[in-house]
């Protein structure tokens, strides 16, 4: 009788590996079926990329090319200036980002660890000014520009960065609540002051949102077109979400658009926020889950 309760748990037990095992298995193939569904976009442009241009247009398509043709990165590189127009998109990048980051995360210390009337107000319309959409401004915004003479310069899109991002600041006080205050209590008492427990003890804790934001502001400013497009003239001074819009139509000038060359370059335009985001995705998922994890502490 034993012996028969004991081949029983066996094959329960060897059901329930099977059964788990299956679902495992399951579940990676529907992942990896994801994965490639997401992967062929990028795939064919890079085949698109190394065609001829007469195998662009061939009935039925052909996936793989029958040559390559590496010389597409050399041509559109040259047909765009893309030297030029990725030395103005790292630059306005560059600036948007350290704009972006330090003040927010000063902004964010502020309402988070220092007591002073109206803290909650003006927490309350930083948040509410994420619910409108930035096309509201943008009319406004111009008029202002032009102004005071900053149309067809860079300054209307980096300047705004160095007065905080409304996104960024509610990420940087959430990050922040989490921290006890009793680190910054201990630090008082030692004769430290709010630079040097912003500079000393906040930001080396607080790394993962500071490291998000860089992320976020780097890929928003990266792939911004449409301030480019309002706020510059000069095609000297354009970015490479400018030149790339320029590369596929007749608004530079450009009868028939060459699709291998145009994705050529499109697939160089795409390379750094990838690798930024490959280097940096640990920190990127902590510091998103500060959204949810903040704690009230008072």
């Amino acid at each position: 009788m034993r012996m028969e309760l004991t081949r029983a748990g066996r094959q329960a037990a060897t059901r329930r590996q099977l059964s788990r095992a299956g679902g495992t298995t399951a579940w990676y193939i529907i992942v990896i079926l994801l994965c490639v569904g997401m992967l062929l976009p990028l795939l064919w442009m890079l085949t698109i990329a190394l065609k001829g241009d007469n195998d662009i247009y061939r009935l039925p398509p052909q996936f793989f090319p029958s040559e390559f043709h590496w010389n597409n990165f050399i041509d559109g590189i040259q047909a765009i200036h893309f030297e030029r127009l990725f030395f103005n998109s790292v630059v306005i990048t560059l600036l948007n980002t350290i704009g972006s980051v330090i003040s927010s995360t000063i902004v964010g210390y502020g309402l988070s660890r220092i007591r002073f009337v109206g803290r909650r107000v003006w927490f309350y319309i930083f948040v509410g000014s994420m619910m409108l959409p930035g096309i509201v401004s943008l009319i406004p915004m111009f008029r202002l520009y032009l102004q005071i003479n900053m149309y067809d310069t860079w300054f209307p899109l980096f300047l705004p960065a160095f007065f905080g991002n409304p996104l960024f600041i509610f990420l940087a006080r959430q990050f922040y609540l989490t921290i006890p205050y009793s680190l910054d209590e201990a630090a008082r008492i030692d004769g430290a002051g709010h630079f040097t427990i912003f500079t000393k003890i906040m930001l080396p804790l607080t790394r993962p949102v500071w490291i998000t934001m860089a992320i976020m502001a780097f890929t928003a400013t990266w792939n911004d077109y449409l301030n480019p497009l309002v706020y510059l003239y000069s095609d000297t001074k354009w970015t490479l979400s400018l030149g790339m819009a320029s590369f596929a139509g007749a608004f530079a000038g450009v009868t028939t658009t060459k699709w291998n060359q145009y994705m050529a370059t499109n697939l160089l335009y795409m390379l750094p926020p990838l690798i930024i985001f490959f280097v940096a995705q640990r920190y990127f998922m902590q510091g998103l889950s500060a959204l949810g994890t903040s704690s009230q502490n008072k």
